[in-house]
């Protein structure tokens, strides 16, 4: 066993075998296209990770580590039947746009031990415990593995995907059938679907000019300041120690917190959702940290995204005239509206104000119609890659010396922490982990293992907010601890 390089922090971690885990039937090797909304996301790696506490403890048998990673490999090449395109790699086509190639190469499977226990793992610190440790480094393909050993029998099982290829429901999807399969042998969730043509252009084009608001072509972006990265670069994957200030935190945020927020959050009978007034307070905190440290500058500006998932929205019609859901579509079904707002102004606003602002920028893009015509702009504009311009860079080095902050929150409620269990019970704990490397911040709030109506928080946010956000709000942003879950 090798050391990984750079362990550091306060345990080590020993890298053991590694090997290719392909799907368990042979397949016609093809070409699967990516969707025009897959063509929004740059090259992009998302990490997930899950910890378990000691098998032995919650089962009847004795399951070593060998036996754990047998059960993991065997459900994976299962799983990679149905779910063919984690197995392939991405390649450029003859215009330099990505596509898929179907070929079976398989899963990269990396095995590897922590010293140390799950109760001492600071969890909270990300950056230490999980980057380049916990949550694998993929190389090739589009997905790879990591089922970490630790010290007191527990385990991490964790995973890198290519956010081209899937979004968080897609992953969240595979995660679930993965482990249906290892518990039961016979997944009982619906097979994914391929089916890109319920994401074709259509005929003709139908464009909305207010899109050019909400997304740019990378070749329309001007230079970046001399001193800053190319913009190609800003969306290469980075080391935790080359993130531009950005660092990562996991947090807990209270049922209790989050209904108090709803209720200041809604206003003269318009009832705002958890996500809106989780986001709205969220979105004073960074603008305040703005404010405070640019001595209240009237000019900066301070601007929020949240991401939306379109499947609900869009309904392909079949040859029957009969509406076809797109609940088990693979892929990105993904918009970034944003809003934009003077930090003083988002500040001084009553939490309701600012709520509302975010509900009529995500009303404008949770519909059908914004998602047809969201798929029509990127048609209008290929083969040139295009990205939502909140997280670009602002235009010029003068309005980036105002420094207008920007940051993006993805809903995770659909996060499925309490159904990956592969036979050996629930995990402890489960979290996204996004250190993507751009200048935005991302937030993602996922429900709590402990199924309370807490919320579990992953933060990805400047130093400087995040040392705010914990010094002014410290009972609401609260560390997640060992104690919180109970291993303590």
């Amino acid at each position: 066993m090798g050391e990984v390089a750079g362990a550091g922090g306060e345990f080590a971690v020993k890298l053991g075998k590694k090997e290719v885990v392909a799907a368990a039937l042979p397949m016609q090797e093809h070409w699967l296209p990516l969707s025009n909304l897959d063509l929004l996301l740059p090259p992009l790696d998302v990490g997930v990770f899950f910890c378990y506490t000691n098998p032995t403890a919650a089962t009847s048998q004795r399951l070593g580590y060998g036996s754990l990673v047998a059960i993991l490999k065997a459900a994976l090449a299962q799983a990679l039947v149905s779910y063919y395109a984690l197995a392939g790699e991405v390649v450029q086509n003859s215009v330099g746009e990505p596509e898929l190639l179907c070929n079976n190469r398989g899963v990269d499977f990396l095995e590897a031990f922590a010293d140390i226990e799950l109760c001492h793992l600071k969890l909270y610190n990300p950056d230490e415990t999980i980057e380049g440790k916990l949550v694998p480094t993929k190389k090739r393909g589009v997905l790879a593995v990591q089922a970490t050993e630790l010290k007191c029998g527990g385990i991490v099982v964790s995973c890198t995907f290519d956010h081209r290829i899937a979004d968080a429901y897609s992953a969240n999807m595979f995660m679930v059938f993965w482990a249906e399969t290892a518990r039961s042998g016979a997944p009982f969730s619906l097979p994914p679907s391929f089916r890109r043509s319920l994401l074709n252009p259509r005929r003709p084009l139908c464009v909305d000019p207010s899109l050019d608001r909400m997304y740019v072509p990378i070749s329309a972006l001007p230079p970046p300041p001399k001193h800053k990265r190319q913009v190609d670069d800003e969306f290469e994957p980075t080391t935790s120690r080359d993130k531009g200030g950005l660092v990562s935190r996991i947090y807990y945020v209270t049922a209790a917190q989050l209904s108090e927020w709803q209720q200041r959050a809604s206003s003269h009978g318009s009832k705002r959702s958890k996500l809106e007034s989780f986001s709205a307070f969220l979105w004073k905190m960074v603008a305040e940290s703005s404010s405070v440290a640019n001595n209240d500058d009237n000019k900066r500006m301070s601007r929020m995204g949240i991401v939306v998932d379109g499947r609900s929205r869009l309904m392909s019609q079949g040859m029957d005239e009969r509406p076809v859901p797109m609940a088990s579509y693979f892929g990105n079904v993904l918009s970034v509206p944003f809003g934009e707002k003077r930090a003083r102004e988002v500040v001084e606003k009553p939490l309701s104000w600012v709520a509302e602002a975010v509900h009529e920028f995500v009303e404008k893009a949770a519909t059908k119609e914004h998602f047809l015509d969201l798929i029509d702009w990127v048609e209008e504009h290929r083969p040139v890659p295009a990205v939502a311009r909140i997280y670009c860079k602002p235009g010029s080095e003068e309005e980036e010396e105002e420094g207008s902050t920007a940051f993006v929150v993805s809903s995770g409620q659909r996060f499925p922490v309490t159904e990956m269990d592969f036979g050996w019970g629930k995990p402890v704990l489960g979290s996204y982990h996004f250190p993507w490397g751009g200048e935005a911040g991302y937030v993602m709030p996922m429900p709590s293992p402990l199924a309370n109506g807490d919320w579990v928080v992953y933060l990805h946010l400047s130093a400087s907010q995040v040392a705010f956000i914990e010094s002014h709000a410290p009972t609401v942003f609260r560390p997640l601890t060992p104690h919180y879950l109970n291993l303590l």
